[in-house]
């Protein structure tokens, strides 16, 4: 059994007892109305945790994922307010993430820039960005056209199923498909595993990365529609902290921060914990303030296994 595998069976296991735990102190957790709750809730933090899980397979990260998710969120809310149609909202929304993600992969691979330092940098660009934008209140979507079918994307349900829940198992399948199934995705665990043995090989590591970065900048977006959606306007502050529950779900996934090892069913597992972490808390009442002390010891443990599994 490969490390990736003992790890993703730590994680299904770790997952199985925190939910048993769970259930035992509060009898609300096991209802199938508080089940879809926090599977539509993980829907958030899952798609964009599938997008950081290409990022971080390659040895990268992306702390711009919550700034791209509040900038996109104003511009689709923005153009439906001005009665734009709603598909050309989306599209629009969604080409200038792949293109924030894609200024990510020229600023990582051609500038030779960190990618920490390159994303965050980003991250700051963008979540000022989107305050200018703003001007730091809310945009809502109003009462358009196509105001009640936007809506739907995060707050409807097909046969009692939260539609979020739905976009978050396309959204794993396809990038499952595309890890496991196509050139990009042996080229990224290649990427991962020895960039310079990649390079030699014949394999262009910067158009890999540009890539890369521009599925975490799409994704983000769709994150950003869901977010949109469900508050019925875009937040100037939306997205704040999305970057570090995505990354503790990839690596509590399995997934590895030197890149390389890991993947989209892991991913999964990790962002479940992260999301009956946050609904059990809330389930017993725990003040948000330690909430935050919660979630940065669930991050820290996360990285320590990763170290673990990488020593291992």
């Amino acid at each position: 059994m490969n490390k990736e595998k003992i790890m993703k069976f730590k994680s299904i296991i770790g997952l199985v007892i925190f939910s048993i735990i769970v259930s035992f102190l509060s009898p609300r957790f096991l209802t199938v109305a508080n089940i879809l709750n926090v599977l539509r809730q993980t829907s958030i933090n899952a798609v964009i945790a599938a997008g950081m899980t290409f990022v971080i397979l390659t040895g990268g990260i992306d702390l711009s994922v919550g700034s791209v998710l509040a900038f996109t969120g104003a511009i689709c809310a923005s153009l439906l307010s001005a009665g734009t149609n709603l598909i050309i909202a989306i599209l629009v929304s969604i080409t200038i993430g792949a293109l924030v993600g894609a200024l990510n992969g020229l600023i990582i691979s051609r500038g030779k820039i960190q990618p920490f330092i390159a994303t965050l940098a980003t991250m700051t660009i963008f979540r000022g960005a989107t305050l200018v934008f703003t001007d730091g209140k809310p945009i809502s979507i109003g009462n358009g056209k196509y105001a009640a079918t936007f809506t739907k994307i995060g707050s409807g349900q097909f046969l009692g199923i939260p539609m979020p829940i739905y976009l978050m198992i396309v959204i794993f399948i396809i990038c499952y498909f595309i890890l496991t199934q196509t050139r990009l995705g042996r080229y990224i665990y290649a990427l991962g595993g020895n960039e310079e043995a990649t390079r030699l090989s014949g394999i262009n590591t910067s158009k890999t990365k540009v890539y890369v970065y521009t599925i975490s900048g799409i994704l983000s977006t769709v994150a950003g529609i869901i977010v949109t959606s469900r508050l019925f306007s875009a937040q100037p502050n939306a997205g704040s902290g999305y970057e570090l529950d995505a990354i503790a779900a990839v690596v509590l996934g399995g997934t590895s921060l030197s890149g390389g090892q890991g993947g989209i069913p892991g991913t999964i597992v990790g962002a479940l914990i992260i999301g009956i972490l946050n609904n059990a808390l809330n389930l017993l009442n725990v003040s948000s303030y330690y909430q935050m002390i919660a979630k940065g010891i669930v991050i820290l443990i996360a990285v320590l296994l990763d170290r673990k599994q990488t020593r291992y």
